[in-house]
């Protein structure tokens, strides 16, 4: 496929042996991880090849080289070397400052403890110091630091729960369990004597795999499975405590499996640059061969004649002498200031981004932050962003917002918003209250949120809080709290609810589990009253098929469902049944068969609870907000005006990153979807293939669709055979949603587009399920959020909100990018200028290889004379101000699609600089062709440093103080330095043919003449050409507005980019696999397929009873505190 390796991919097949307690006996990979770019020794070698990949630098060593051979060099020896040498120490100084800060914010988290028993005493150890066979202890809120088979745990039945959004992005808590062989073995000495060893599989990259066998002396051996295994990077949550043995560490975890080596990324723009450094040198062999050919020439014609030279004869080697001599003379036509220039200027633009306030998020003092300043301009072309959904796009908070009760629709009045926007509304405690004719259904409602779910509270006092595998449960639990319906306590045969001054405990009876496949979930209760009574929630699509032709309220609900789909809200809906004794046990009984069949037992249980769910009557649905972070959908809209394309990856589940894209305005109700869902490779190349021919001539432009597709097919799709057809269908698609990826599918996916379509690519994430995508984009981009900092450290560029990647881009990144395409180019054009006269000056002095500038006065024209209005251009720039580009996003397509500079742009400057060259020596001599060649040197170089500074005037688009000292600065240094040099000698010991030339160059009226006249030819022609205004662009429009304060723009029109979105009826030959209406708001977090069923994890807790196994975490923390 062309992927980048991993950063240590291990042989799966090698399985391996782990001895308990037997550390001698176990000799693995250390759990010490670094990803940084450079190490120790890997530093000199892999700089030196980054900096000599740049054409620039290998072209200047191989001068520095040339330089050194004797009698070749007419500059001397050291010239170039020196300015070399500089360049890589300055630049070698940033990059390990620049490493050098990665790497703390890297081992910032690492001190966090373990305990590690250690001949029966507990020892607090770093993750650095953790081992293959290791007994470690994890408590509550801690992340894993290797993978580790689960041996006991504080909760009932072995089990714990974890958190997975570091590796899969999922919400939901996930539950594991210890094998029953080792649940009681919870004491120091139980723990210390356990001996016998596990044999298992190789290291490998599937997280949802494991295979392996524990042998415990005296005991049968027992399989170990996934459910028994804890990944490093995820987090312990509603657990007390657990004990673990360490089976994979450091790089062969999985999770560093899936983790691929840090890039070194170079931007288009420094592509492009070394490419044409490369032409420029064929165009110096040309240039000196040329000049050899003269020499060859002058000498055969005028040679004998030249007695007064003194010249020896030359045998036929002389002309590779001279040709190395022509070379080494034209060498600076290549610029070396350019390196020094670049890193100056990108250095100052990353410090801008740094300090910007806009992007400050001042609820955690986070500022944005360049971690690299070598990719500035690779931000304002970017053309595809990959972005993480849970934690990226959202705050990761499920909040009840809104509901329906018996048609009545609550949360959709204007209310004062709650810092944490959830619900509230006066008007449903006030119908519950005042008698309403909703009442009873008012008060059903409240009682199924409290009693239909998984959830178990916990007391501090009169305190309680929520523990839930669900985010969505948690969050109509505590809204149910708020409107006084509490749920206080659970036993493993009911639940206690207190409401309205009462207690009310209903029995449960039986939990009807959630599936996928299901879409809902139901528990059967027995009521405070003795009533039997299904309570059951879940996606409209299965509730409504199975309602009682008695329901009520059908109509309105679904109409309010619609709106809350619109606005991305995940909804639920709310049915009940009362069953009598006879249906119950007669379901009963066929509940209880089917519990024990052996095949296909989970298929017989979904039939079974068909069976009685059905009739239901509908109270009404619920609505959560799986809240969005601030202005995600403004900047998403501004980033689609901005020809940016945006696909959503994510771990979860399909109806939770299609619920988001609708609340981040990526989908729309009206845009048609094509859904890719096969389990097989001959499926997914049909599916494609249809759906590519039914797009006809459409395919391959952009058109108003959705693609969707989950991890299973991707996993086809991205096979060799299809993935070309894969890839034209999903850019022929304006969104793409790509559901259930695993790390490194992510990262698989943004390879795919970089490696096939010429544009940048952007990946954005929070966790460490994104590290790979991050890494393998162009550019990365963390954000500093809740799931740890390992995307923050290994991104290019980290913020603290997705907001402030529209600024990050539409400003700092088309600033950027004008800014160093414009230093670049002027580059270009000031050594062309300078240096391409030397060729015009060795035709008047017969090719002999002398220099016609004084050589101080070459070494300080890039240094000196005309590095300000580099510098200015590439620092203080701006096409326009940050409101109008922020207003106008459609400006981003200028830097975009790279027309203001390619290699055709490139060209035009230099031929502009060949001309200009042409004039700047030719006019002078003939105007001056009775003056010594002093005086037409330092006349030539004053119109040089004029016309260059004038032309860096002529480029300049944003004129302000620096501009104007640059410019004219430049002239001034230029005319003290000429003025004082020309009186250093004989004081001095330097350049003594310079002696007297200020007095006679300024006091010659042709100078003055020609000071106001050559500039004025060279430029005449650049001043038209920025004055034809026959056809106004964009920018020109929006600059002339700036500068008028006139109305604002309507860019719906003329200027309007972005081709129009395909007609509905153009789309009517899709296949079925396209969904015209509008998608619903169903989506539901919840544990499916659990190693433990729900109904046994709710019947395993009784918070009724105190928790004694939280002893032995205190006796723990006063151990190892002693």
């Amino acid at each position: 496929m062309g992927w980048r390796r991993p950063l240590q991919r291990t042989d799966v097949t090698k399985a391996r042996t782990i001895y308990l307690n037997e550390p001698h006996r176990n000799s693995f990979c250390k759990n010490s991880i670094s990803t940084a770019k450079y190490s120790l020794w890997s530093f000199l070698p892999r700089y030196l090849y980054l900096q000599f990949s740049k054409a620039a630098n290998a072209f200047f060593l191989f001068i520095t080289i040339l330089q050194q051979i004797p009698d070749v060099s007419p500059t001397g020896k050291y010239t170039t070397l020196l300015p070399l040498l500089i360049i890589l120490v300055i630049s070698g100084i940033k990059e390990i400052v620049e490493d050098y800060v990665s790497l703390l914010l890297l081992n910032a988290p690492n001190p966090t403890a373990l305990g590690v028993p250690s001949r029966n005493v507990w020892q607090v150890v770093l993750w650095k110091e953790v081992n293959v066979g290791d007994i470690v202890k994890a408590t509550d809120g801690q992340f894993l630091p290797a993978d580790v088979v689960l041996i006991s745990s504080s909760q009932p039945q072995a089990t714990c729960y974890v958190a997975t959004s570091n590796l899969d992005g999922e919400t939901n808590l996930k539950i594991r369990q210890a094998l029953l062989e080792t649940a009681e073995i919870q004491t120091e000495k139980q723990l210390s004597s356990l001996s016998g060893k596990i044999e298992c599989e190789g290291p490998n990259c599937h997280f949802n795999n494991f295979i392996g066998t524990l042998y415990l002396n005296g005991k049968s051996p027992v399989s170990i499975g996934p459910d028994q295994v804890l990944l490093r990077g995820t987090q312990l949550k509603n657990t007390d405590w657990i004990f673990g043995i360490v089976v994979y560490t450091g790089f062969e975890t999985k999770f560093m499996q899936n983790a691929v080596q840090s890039p070194l990324k170079r931007s288009r723009v420094e592509k492009v640059t070394n490419v044409q450094i490369l032409v420029l040198f064929l165009m110096l062999l040309v240039m000196a061969l040329v000049s050899c050919v003269g020499a060859a020439f002058w000498n055969g014609t005028y040679g004998e004649n030249t007695w007064y030279i003194g010249k020896k004869d030359h045998t036929s080697p002389s002309f590779w002498f001279d040709i190395l001599m022509f070379i080494i003379l034209y060498h600076n036509l290549i610029p070396i200031s350019l390196l020094v220039t670049l890193e100056i200027v990108k250095s100052i633009q990353a410090m801008f981004i740094n300090w910007d306030e806009d992007m400050h998020y001042e609820r955690n003092d986070v500022y944005a932050m360049a971690r690299t300043s070598s990719l500035n301009e690779e931000l304002g072309q970017v053309k595809y962003v990959f972005s993480d959904k849970t934690g990226t796009l959202t705050c990761n908070i499920m909040t009840f917002k809104k509901c329906t009760i018996a048609g009545i629709i609550y949360g959709d009045r204007p209310c004062p918003i709650t810092e944490s926007s959830e619900f509230s509304d006066p008007k449903l405690l006030e119908n519950f209250e005042e008698d309403h004719p909703t009442k009873e259904y008012i008060k059903e409602f409240l009682f199924l949120l409290s009693v239909c779910h998984t959830v178990v509270p916990e007391r501090d006092g009169n305190n309680i809080s929520y523990q839930a595998s669900s985010p969505d449960e948690a969050a109509l639990v505590k809204g149910a709290k708020k409107l006084g319906f509490v749920f206080t306590a659970r036993t493993p045969y009911s639940v206690t609810i207190e409401a309205m001054g009462e207690e009310f405990t209903f029995q449960i009876l039986n939990v009807l589990e959630f599936s996928s496949n299901r879409k809902r979930m139901s528990v059967i209760v027995r009521t405070p009253t003795g009533q039997l009574r299904l309570y059951c929630k879940g996606a409209d699509s299965v509730i409504y098929e199975r309602l009682s032709e008695d329901s009520l309220f059908v109509k309105e609900t679904l109409t309010h469902l619609e709106s809350f789909a619109r606005e991305g809200l995940r909804t639920l809906c709310i049915a009940y049944i009362d069953l009598t004794e006879l249906e119950y046990q007669q379901w009963l009984a066929m509940y209880e068969e089917v519990c024990t069949v052996v095949q296909d037992r989970a298929q017989s249980l979904e039939h079974c609870y068909d069976t009685i769910e059905k009739k239901f009557l509908l109270l009404g649905a619920t609505a959560i907000e799986d809240r969005l972070q601030a202005r995600v959908p403004e900047t998403i809209a501004n980033l689609l005006k901005a020809n940016i394309r945006i696909w959503l990856l994510t771990g979860d589940k399909e109806e939770t990153a299609v619920n988001i894209a609708y609340s981040c305005k990526l989908l729309s109700g009206h845009m048609p979807h094509i859904q890719l869902n096969a389990n097989s490779l001959e499926a997914t190349q049909q599916m494609i293939d249809q759906n590519c021919q039914d797009l006809g001539a459409l395919l391959g432009k952009e058109n108003d669709l959705a693609l969707i597709i989950d991890g299973k097919t991707l996993k086809h799709a991205l096979h060799f055979e299809v993935k070309k057809s894969f890839l034209n269908l999903a850019l022929s698609c304006r969104a793409v949603l790509c559901c259930r990826l695993s790390p490194l599918q992510k990262a698989e996916i943004v390879d795919l587009v970089k490696s096939h379509v010429r544009a940048i690519t952007l990946a954005i994430g929070d966790g460490a399920n994104d590290v790979g995508m991050i890494q393998t984009a162009h550019v990365g981009v963390g954000i500093s959020g809740n799931e740890g900092m390992q995307a923050t450290n290994n991104s290019d560029y980290a913020i603290a909100q997705f907001s402030h990647l529209e600024k990050l881009l539409l400003v700092h990144g088309a600033w950027s990018y004008f800014r160093v395409t414009k230093c670049v180019l002027y580059c270009f054009y000031k050594n062309v200028v300078l240096y391409i006269i030397e060729l015009w000056f060795a035709f008047v002095n017969g090719f002999s290889g002398q220099i016609l500038f004084e050589r101080w006065c070459i070494s300080l024209y890039n240094v000196i004379f005309t590095s300000l209005p580099t510098i200015t251009l590439g620092i203080f720039e701006q096409c326009c101000s940050q409101e109008s580009l922020l207003r106008y996003p459609q400006l981003y397509i200028i830097s975009q699609t790279g027309d203001i500079f390619n290699i055709k742009v490139l060209w035009i400057q230099c031929i502009n600089a060949f001309v200009h060259s042409f004039i700047l020596f030719w006019l002078p001599t003939k105007m001056l062709k009775h003056g010594n060649s002093f005086i037409i040197s330092n006349i030539c170089q004053r119109y040089v440093v004029v016309t260059v500074c004038l032309k860096a005037g002529l480029e300049t688009m944003s004129w302000n103080k620096f501009s104007h000292l640059a410019i004219w600065g430049s002239i001034l240094i230029w005319l003290v330095f000429f003025t004082v040099y020309s009186f250093f000698w004989p004081t001095i010991p330097i350049s003594p043919e310079m002696t007297g030339q200020a007095s006679m160059v300024l006091a010659c009226p042709y100078f003055w003449l020609g000071f106001f006249l050559v500039p004025i030819v060279c430029l005449i022609q650049n001043v038209i050409w920025k004055s034809n205004t026959c056809s106004r662009t964009l920018l020109e429009v929006v600059r002339e507005m700036e500068s008028s304060r006139g109305q604002e723009l309507d860019c719906s029109g003329e200027f309007e980019f972005l081709s129009p979105a395909c007609s509905l009826y153009a789309l009517c030959a899709l296949t079925a696999s396209l969904c015209f209406a509008l998608a619903g708001g169903y989506a539901f977090s919840q544990v499916e397929h659990a190693v433990i069923s729900q109904e046994e994890l709710v019947r395993s807790y009784d918070t009724t009873k105190s928790k004694t196994r939280r002893t032995f975490s205190t006796a723990f923390s006063e151990s190892i505190f002693e």
